[in-house]
């Protein structure tokens, strides 16, 4: 069953990239306490992501800070040296906080993986996005498919 409204997020553990090396962050170290807008990709370095996904959220983080959000957060499975790399090129570093799901234990938990195996990619995260308050989901918005509509920045921001 997929993780809805009103749902505290399960207890997981990414990696992030950080000046001295990769670092294991929970969910309570990122969540707790705070309002963050989260949203998964696929995967790094693929079309949509790199080309509107990241960027949108990178536009619109003023625009998002200003309406009370505290941090934004992008996760993929990944490995967090791939999720370090895909920031740094994307100019995400001081905007967005890339936080690597490599075994795509926090997709599972939310019920939100994929299977994208006959794309040569294994499991993955299906494409969301979801306003997460005090580590509760406030707004969850999953994409149909390979769409790219309402988990983009503009929508979560409309929800603000």
């Amino acid at each position: 069953m997929s993780i809805k409204v009103g749902d505290k997020l399960p207890e997981a553990t990414f990696m992030e990239m950080t000046n001295d090396g990769p670092q294991p962050r929970t969910t309570a170290d990122v969540f707790n306490g705070k309002t963050i807008a989260l949203f998964a990709v696929p995967g790094a370095y693929t079309p949509t992501c790199s080309a509107r996904h990241l960027p949108g959220f990178i536009d619109k983080a003023g625009d998002m800070k200003a309406k009370g959000v505290d941090e934004i957060v992008c996760t993929s499975v990944n490995d967090v040296f791939v999720m370090g790399a895909w920031g740094s090129s994307a100019g995400a570093n001081e905007t967005v906080r890339m936080l690597a799901d490599g075994n795509g234990a926090f997709a599972s938990a939310l019920g939100l993986e994929m299977d994208a195996s006959g794309f040569g990619m294994g499991k993955r995260s299906q494409r969301y996005s979801m306003l997460v308050k005090d580590g509760v989901v406030a707004e969850l918005n999953v994409e149909q498919g390979p769409e790219f509509k309402v988990s983009s920045a503009d929508y979560l921001l409309g929800q603000l």
